[in-house]
């Protein structure tokens, strides 16, 4: 008996028994645990995306269709329940849940028969808020080729409808910039801007467009106090050297002129469907290509530094812009509100010209008879007149006198062959450079000068030293600026390469929010580019 009480072998037996048991029990339950957890995560998920389906503002079946399918195809059938869903014209929001038990293994062996709850749920909404849309659209020279401006039209057209389709009243506000050389705004916006007339006080306003600096597409703002350099309203792509009358304008500016060229003026902040698809309609191509005044202006008018003066552009009898847009552009910080940008081309950017600051002010030194027509040009190192219609010398410009003179009809090289004696007729009047540019064109100008001049002389004088250029590279990297400026303040970019040269889709993939965001199509699919940007402006998101 002594021996069998000292002997101490099996005593760990029981406990290591009721240990182990126990560690069977904790770690069962962890697996039951960890299966529901399993269970939760694959149903959860599941139901995010079936509701992100449901509520998709394209999708034709009903939310319950919707929901049924994906529990259905993921081996989840057993838990659907019918989801609730909200729908308007213009947003749809779906939710679905689960409340359902999970069946334990483990936990029955503990003596634990209560199932564990299994719970999901999900809400999703797609609808568009207020919207804030600037269509930077080409309409240079061209666009004319290969149906490129006909199909522009239809897409763009469609796009307004499909947004305007999608949007409460109030809530969306699109302005159409359409660019080549410039971009011509409403004078009303321009003249609320330090953008004095060129010449100075007194000169007729021809033009309304801003020369901007480098400095300039380094930032979304447009400000009301720095002085800007207007563009004069001149052209250098007429190249006649016939004679004309000094009564009109110049066809082609450099700037287009509002009543020559109304569908190059930019619309601002318009709901309106008909009036800016009837706008639409009018584009006509010309001229160069400037991505980046485009761009910039397109930018700015998302900016909430314009919105004094897009407030004031809303008052009086018959407003520019609707009342309801008084408050727009919106601040950056306004979640509700979405700022988009689509900048389209089908080339690339070119030359971009100005009038030189020693041709924008004062008196030009050419002399104008408005009642016959008569041009006369001064030569300054020898203090006379040179009268072009006459081609003749004299101590006045024509119409400053009452001379009796010769005019020749028919000249050959053996000088003149027939003509007539005319009195010298009417009042002359020295026209501004402002005036002279407006209505001659800078060949006409060169070309009168060249009747006495040098030829190489006149040339420059009267042609190359009277405008500058900023040229593709120059243009590349401000068109880059102002995208990466817009970015940066949230602006949603979108681009689209219409059958455009590789350098040009390089700076569009540049300037876009990202790849997914730029589009690179042709004919046709311009089509398919605008109502994909039209999808993805809906915000569609996970609520809850």
């Amino acid at each position: 008996m002594a021996r069998f009480r000292a002997d101490e072998s099996g005593v760990l037996a029981k406990p290591m028994i009721g240990t182990l048991i126990s560690m069977l029990a904790i770690g069962g339950i962890s697996m039951d645990i960890v299966r529901l957890e399993r269970d939760r995560t694959h149903l959860q998920y599941t139901l995010d995306r079936a509701v992100l389906a449901a509520a998709d503002l394209d999708q034709t079946l009903a939310p319950a269709a919707v929901v049924r399918d994906y529990m259905t195809k993921a081996d989840l059938a057993d838990y659907y329940s019918t989801p609730t869903a909200e729908i308007t014209p213009t947003s749809k929001r779906v939710s679905a849940s689960v409340d359902a038990n999970f069946d334990t293994m483990w936990m029955k062996l503990a003596n634990y028969d209560s199932p564990l709850p299994l719970k999901a749920a999900a809400t999703a909404e797609e609808k568009i808020g207020n919207v804030e849309i600037s269509l930077v659209l080409d309409v240079s020279g061209s666009m004319s080729g290969n149906n490129r401006l006909v199909n522009l039209k239809s897409a763009a057209k469609e796009f307004i409808q499909t947004m305007a389709d999608n949007t409460e009243d109030g809530t969306l506000s699109i302005s159409i910039i359409p660019y080549s050389t410039q971009v011509s705004m409403p004078a009303a916006f321009i003249d609320q801007l330090n953008a004095p007339t060129p010449g100075g006080a007194g000169e007729a306003d021809y033009s309304y467009c801003l020369n901007f600096e480098n400095s300039d597409f380094y930032t979304t703002a447009l400000s009301t106090t720095q002085p800007y350099e207007r563009t004069m309203h001149f052209t250098i792509w007429d190249g006649s050297r016939e004679y004309r009358q000094h009564d009109q304008l110049v066809r082609r500016a450099v700037c287009a002129s509002h009543a020559q060229n109304p569908e190059r003026t930019a619309v601002l902040l318009e709901d309106d469907v008909q009036r800016l698809q009837d706008y639409i309609d009018d584009f006509r191509p010309s001229d160069n290509t400037s991505l980046d005044v485009g761009m910039k202006w397109g930018v700015a008018l998302l900016d909430p530094s314009t919105r004094p003066v897009i407030s004031n552009l809303t008052l009086g009898s018959d407003p520019l812009i609707a009342p309801s847009f008084a408050d727009r552009p919106v601040s950056y910080t306004d979640t509700n509100t979405l700022k988009v940008v689509v900048l389209m081309t089908d080339g690339q950017n070119t030359e971009q010209y100005r009038i030189e600051n020693g041709y924008r002010s004062g008196k030009s030194g050419v002399w104008y008879n408005p009642e016959e027509a008569v041009y006369s040009t001064y030569d300054q190192r020898n203090n006379r007149y040179y009268w072009h219609n006459a081609k003749r010398w004299s101590d006045h410009p024509y119409g400053a006198g009452r001379d009796r003179y010769y005019v020749c009809t028919y000249s050959s090289w053996y000088g003149c062959q027939s003509g007539y004696y005319a009195n010298e007729t009417g009042s002359a009047e020295e026209l501004s450079f402002n005036a002279l540019y407006a209505k001659s064109t800078l060949q006409y100008v060169y070309y009168m000068f060249n009747d006495w001049m040098n030829q190489s002389q006149a040339a420059y004088k009267w042609y190359y030293d009277v405008f500058g250029s900023a040229g593709t590279s120059v243009k590349d990297s401000r068109t880059k600026a102002i995208c990466q400026a817009a970015k940066d303040q949230g602006i949603m970019v979108f681009t689209i390469g219409f059958e455009a040269p590789a350098a040009g889709k390089d700076v569009l993939l540049k300037c876009a929010s990202s790849d997914s965001h730029y589009y690179d199509v042709k004919g046709l699919e311009i089509a398919d580019a605008f109502a994909s940007i039209a999808s993805a402006i809906r915000q569609l998101r996970l609520t809850e």
